[in-house]
């Protein structure tokens, strides 16, 4: 009777383990499964996220809260003081994107599966006294923006996003293939992940040393005296160029694989494309935005061109030598002389200032 029992019991307890792992397995193979170019819902009652996406006449519509749907950082934290919260946002990206091979650039190029977006710049400036100006990239040891393991932090309104590799979207996707989709781009192609790295960006540093003398960053919470001298390291989006062949990917970060046209996210500048090379269907604020406290003081606002201008012409004829051209324009100058005389005048400043300013590819 007692062995009858025994073997009962360990009947019960095999079926038990084995029905577990079944249901287990069933739940990986249907996460691999996943079709995410069709319409499907993403809801994570443990981080309360909720996304929908629908796709019906030639459309892609995302509606969300923005919610990560995996582990963050304990927000807020050191270098980011705003606490994540749902947002209201609804996307539409063309389901049929269509290539026109012209860059433009976008402040929020695209957004996650999962409804979180991918904004890869920053409105973090450092200034210096005698003109020059320096974005800051997100992804540098400078200064301390908050960013988690996920490279990724909070805005003042309470959006979470990804400067970077979203690290746990990755891991959440991942089906084994090196390429994993992780988003679509406002122009509606789609966006991935090489876990080999294989497709290498065109960017490169630049040669030379950066120029600035009594420089700050400042927001309302602190002032910093920055040092920018020294080779450009990354740490300024001014550091980089684009260098059109020297990797495998376009100046958005952008290739062709098996007929199809897809961004990639990389580990390396510029991480996340800056630019789109499709039509767009919907265009994001393109305002800057201080992520890190609100907005920037009045009587931190950046030179006008005319007034930089001004400040650099030393001996005041109205044009600028290379040698009165300070910073990150220097090491620009040959190609913002558009007209090749040697010299920039305002207009050829300000052209450069813009380009400067949306960290837009530069070829060399």
């Amino acid at each position: 009777m007692i062995k009858k029992i025994a073997i009962a019991s360990i009947m019960i307890f095999v079926g038990c383990k084995s029905k577990h792992s079944h249901s287990h397995s069933d739940q990986d193979h249907t996460h691999q499964q996943q079709d995410y170019f069709k319409s499907y819902s993403l809801e994570d009652d443990n981080y309360g996220t909720k996304t929908i996406v629908t796709v019906k006449n030639g459309k892609r519509i995302m509606t969300t809260n923005a919610l990560p749907n995996h582990e963050t950082g304990n927000f807020p934290r050191k270098g980011n003081p705003n606490k994540i919260s749902a947002q209201n946002r609804t996307y539409t990206f063309s389901a049929n994107p269509k290539y026109t091979g012209k860059p433009t650039w976008v402040r929020e190029p695209g957004v996650a599966l999962n409804g979180v977006k991918f904004e890869p710049g920053t409105a973090e400036v450092v200034e210096c006294e005698n003109g020059e100006n320096y974005r800051v990239e997100a992804l540098q040891d400078v200064i301390n923006l908050g960013l988690d393991f996920n490279h990724a932090h909070v805005q003042p309104t309470g959006a979470y996003h990804y400067h970077g590799t979203p690290t746990s979207v990755i891991e959440n996707l991942d089906t084994g293939n090196d390429l994993v989709h992780i988003g679509f781009a406002q122009d509606g192609f789609a966006m991935y992940y090489s876990k080999s790295g294989k497709y290498k960006p065109s960017y490169k540093l630049l040669d030379g040393t950066r120029e600035g003398e009594d420089c700050v960053y400042e927001n309302p919470k602190q002032k910093i005296d920055i040092s920018v001298g020294g080779h450009h390291d990354g740490t300024y989006g001014s550091d980089f160029e684009y260098v059109a062949g020297s990797g495998d990917l376009d100046e958005c970060n952008g290739i062709t694989i098996d007929g199809e046209y897809v961004y990639l996210v990389t580990n390396e500048f510029p991480y996340i494309s800056r630019c789109l090379m499709g039509q767009v269907e919907q265009q994001e604020r393109r305002g800057p935005e201080n992520e890190q406290q609100g907005a920037r003081p009045k009587n931190n606002q950046r030179l006008s061109a005319a007034d930089l201008f001004t400040r650099m012409d030393q001996n005041k004829d109205d044009k600028l030598s290379k040698e009165e051209v300070k910073g990150p324009l220097n090491n620009q100058f040959t190609k913002l002389d558009t007209n090749k005389d040697g010299f920039l005048s305002k207009e050829e400043l300000e052209k450069g200032i813009k380009r400067l300013d949306q960290n837009a590819p530069r070829r060399n």
